[in-house]
């Protein structure tokens, strides 16, 4: 191989200047104003007066540093390809859960016919239509309730009706025993009445109220007990004028809030009266307990049965005269049963309304829901029983 050419060879060969880097030759700056003459100075002072003040010389890392102060942080490079489960993960980690799609809502719009409106879904097999009927077999909460347009009335149904069957059918034998057979079913009547009272107004639990409630209806049975017939209504009218008054005197040493104390004197004074007036069915004739009784406990069970509600309440209060009709016959009271039947069953229908009103639960249905009808007929046994009597 031939040795490289040294400079003389290449300058033999080549132009001089042709192996040489040289730098071009820098222009003539042009002319600029004369900084040292004062108006050039002022003529610089004015073209630079709204400018920024320079920051002065610093390290490279500080000015950086100060320019991007208040810059928001850089979220650094996108997740790698390989993670991609992590980085989903980390981004949806503060989203709610995802319900797994139905693939039905598809498979029903594919099967749709061709004349169908498209994009219009169809209501599902299982919902009912809207009602404003009410739903009778649950209690709800009443605010959704209300909302959802439900009637506020649900019945106490067949179960205690059974039990308000049994009961008036228990004071109608035991009324043919004599007064002091008549007290034993009595005071489980009253029992129910004050308890059953106080939970369908919300107060639960209240003790004071039921204990004083049904000491209240004991003191009337003693009373009727120790007076002669004639004066039964007048011992049971007095009870009850001292009860109210017992019940006002303790109600205004509570210390509770005025509203809340008012609402506890008007429980307690319905819930004192009711087991109260239950007392008339030892004040009455006891042909007429028999017959009011057994007329309750058929309108009670008869209203309790699946019929339309006009249709239920007019055989309710049907087969309540039939009732008093029937056992009036075995009883001296006569044909006067068919009207002693007749208003026991009216005032049973309306306990048993007002047992069943403003979404009562389940205490309240075995509880007022039995109680109430026999409770509410108890002056129409006395009354219509003196009349026919």
């Amino acid at each position: 191989m031939p040795p490289y050419p040294g400079p003389a060879q290449q300058q033999a060969v080549a132009p001089e200047g042709w192996f040489r880097d040289e730098a071009p030759a820098p222009a003539a700056p042009a002319p600029g104003p004369d900084w040292s003459q004062g108006a050039g100075t002022a003529v610089s002072a004015a073209e630079t007066a709204y400018l920024p003040p320079y920051p002065g010389p610093g390290p490279e890392q500080g000015a950086a540093a100060e320019q991007t102060a208040y810059l928001p942080p850089f979220p650094g490079p996108e997740p790698q390809a390989q993670e991609p489960a992590v980085a989903a993960a980390e981004q949806t980690a503060y989203l709610p859960p995802q319900a797994a799609a139905d693939p039905a809502p598809a498979r029903a719009q594919a099967q749709a016919p061709a004349g169908s409106a498209a994009g219009a879904p169809e209501a599902p097999a299982d919902w009912s239509p809207p009602t404003l009927g009410g739903n009778t077999l649950r209690a709800v909460d009443p605010a959704q309730a209300r909302a959802e347009g439900r009637s506020p009335i649900i019945d106490p149904g067949p179960q205690s009706a059974i039990l308000t069957a049994a009961l008036g059918l228990l004071l109608a034998a035991a009324a043919a025993l004599g007064q002091f057979a008549l007290l034993v079913p009595l005071i489980a009547l009253q029992g129910l009445t004050a308890a059953g009272w106080f939970r369908l107004n919300g107060m639960w639990p209240a003790r004071q109220g039921i204990a004083l409630a049904f000491a209240g209806a004991l003191v009337a049975d003693a009373a009727v007990l120790a007076v002669e017939d004639a004066y039964g209504a007048g011992a049971i009218v007095g009870t009850l004028g001292a009860w109210v008054l017992l019940t006002l005197v303790l109600q205004l040493r509570s210390h509770a809030d005025p509203d809340e104390r008012m609402y506890g004197l008007m429980a307690s004074v319905a819930s004192a009266a009711l087991a109260i007036i239950c007392a008339g069915y030892l004040a009455a004739d006891t042909a007429a307990v028999t017959v009011g009784a057994a007329a309750v406990a058929v309108a009670v069970f008869v209203r309790a049965l699946p019929l339309p509600t006009a249709t239920s309440v007019g055989v309710s209060l049907a087969s309540a005269a039939g009732a008093g009709v029937a056992v009036g016959g075995l009883t001296s009271v006569g044909v006067g049963g068919a009207l002693l039947g007749l208003a026991a069953g009216v005032c049973a229908l309306v306990g048993l309304r007002v047992a069943a009103y403003d979404y009562p639960s389940k205490f309240v249905h075995m509880t007022a829901g039995v109680a109430l009808p026999l409770a509410a007929a108890a002056p129409a046994v006395y009354l219509i029983g003196r009349v026919v009597g």
